[in-house]
């Protein structure tokens, strides 16, 4: 535990004391001759506490409010550090990494959140489904929808400087998706980024379609895909409106993951981020995302 500390501030002739105990810290502020105290980030025990909470949530469907209701000094840094915890306990219960997702990718999105740069997620072995499944409501919580490019790999990626070429050089080969974006709380009326960066990026299922195709075949930037809900057009864009290029996308994560000590690797999936706005589905619901020469990706919500 922290000593108590005190903190003499002299501003404008005016002498103040601040006592400061665990879980602040003094901090001076030179404007309107005031002294501030600004919490300080949570300790690891709050980070793995709450971590905790949100994979019981996972398990039990018993959902919980979202870090920043329940920690209103929560900061990115404590995101990333809650969202490595629950991937600690998961791989501890026998759940194997299957790869990571990219979010945020548009600047568009990243504006409504508040958020400067795109976030990344931890996708697992049992959130993969076949296309054309029907997905036992159950399984979903405030589901919403996203299409984007899904990038396999067949060697590791990681490193402070990796490019385009790399990503390009790593992957096997790509093949459409149909994101379900959901999360682990009791509401999704969160308006900031670090409530989805603690969530593993609000992913909760993969639909992988079936039909591969090597990067070297395709601009993948020219690729483009609509979404269908019950037989409704009711979004489409160009892959291109991921930074550019999905392969950017990748390229950002696999150097962010280094920042954090971790290399994507072979056999790994990777989300590179949605082209299109999210839309929410309910029970009931059937969805099919047209990739074009890419083919059809679908499943249904069971009523």
């Amino acid at each position: 535990m922290l000593p108590q500390v005190t903190c003499v501030a002299e501003i404008r002739n005016h002498c103040c004391t601040i006592i400061a105990t665990i879980d602040f810290e003094c901090t001076a502020i030179l404007d309107n001759n005031t002294v501030g105290i600004r919490n300080l980030t949570l300790s690891n025990q709050q980070r793995q506490a709450y971590a905790k909470q949100l994979y019981e949530a996972e398990l039990t469907g018993n959902w919980i409010d979202y870090p920043t209701k329940v920690f209103p000094e929560v900061d990115i840094e404590d995101a990333y550090a809650i969202g490595q915890h629950v991937t600690d306990l998961k791989v501890a219960d026998g759940r194997v990494i299957k790869g990571h997702k990219v979010g945020y990718t548009s600047a568009a999105m990243r504006r409504a959140f508040g958020a400067v740069e795109p976030d990344y997620g931890t996708l697992f072995d049992d959130w993969f489904v076949d296309e054309g499944t029907m997905i036992d409501k159950s399984r979903l919580n405030l589901p919403w929808v996203e299409i984007e490019l899904l990038f396999a790999l067949k060697a590791p990626l990681g490193g402070p400087h990796v490019n385009a070429i790399d990503v390009i050089q790593a992957t096997d080969f790509i093949v459409p998706a149909i994101e379900i974006c959901d999360n682990r709380y009791k509401t999704d009326d969160y308006t900031g980024v670090i409530d989805s960066i603690a969530d593993a990026a609000s992913c909760g299922l993969v639909v992988v379609g079936g039909n591969p195709v090597r990067l070297t075949d395709v601009d993948p930037r020219a690729l483009s895909g609509a979404l269908f809900i019950n037989g409704e057009p009711v979004e489409s864009g160009a892959a291109a409106a991921v930074m550019g290029n999905p392969v950017n996308a990748v390229a950002w994560l696999a150097r962010k993951l280094h920042s954090f000590g971790v290399t994507m690797q072979p056999g790994h999936s990777i989300l590179s981020g949605s082209f299109i706005a999210a839309r929410s589905i309910k029970p009931g619901d059937a969805i099919l995302a047209d990739f074009g020469q890419l083919g059809q990706v679908s499943f249904g919500v069971t009523s």
